[in-house]
């Protein structure tokens, strides 16, 4: 069980710096383009809000399958654990939400 959540917890940090990666990338360009030198503009921006989306969305649908898997043993054994499972869950949930500011950030701040 510790193996499955440490190797949950590595997979929602790559997406969390790979988000920040892209983000990056998109507001390098947009300093590019407003210095006058050759950019690729909105679809940039639109290719890295698509990634921090989709790829936190990805992420966590593989690792809410998981968690909730193991929550459903959990909590047939043991259903005073059923608080602790739901916040488990959500957990990763988070990541998809931060995918969304980020990519709301880079459409509509740059």
């Amino acid at each position: 069980m510790v193996r499955k959540v440490g190797r949950i917890l590595q997979v929602l940090v790559l997406m969390v710096i790979s988000s920040g990666y892209w983000a990056s990338l998109v507001y390098a360009a947009e300093e590019a383009a407003a210095r006058g030198e050759a950019s690729v503009g909105k679809g940039l921006l639109a290719l890295g809000a698509g990634l921090a989306i989709g790829l936190g969305a990805i992420g966590t649908g593989i690792a809410q399958s998981r968690i909730g898997a193991a929550g459903a043993g959990v909590i047939a054994e043991k259903p005073e654990l059923t608080g602790l499972m739901i916040v488990l869950l959500a957990i990763p949930e988070t990541v998809v939400i931060l995918g969304f500011v980020i990519a709301a950030i880079v459409l509509f701040m740059f």
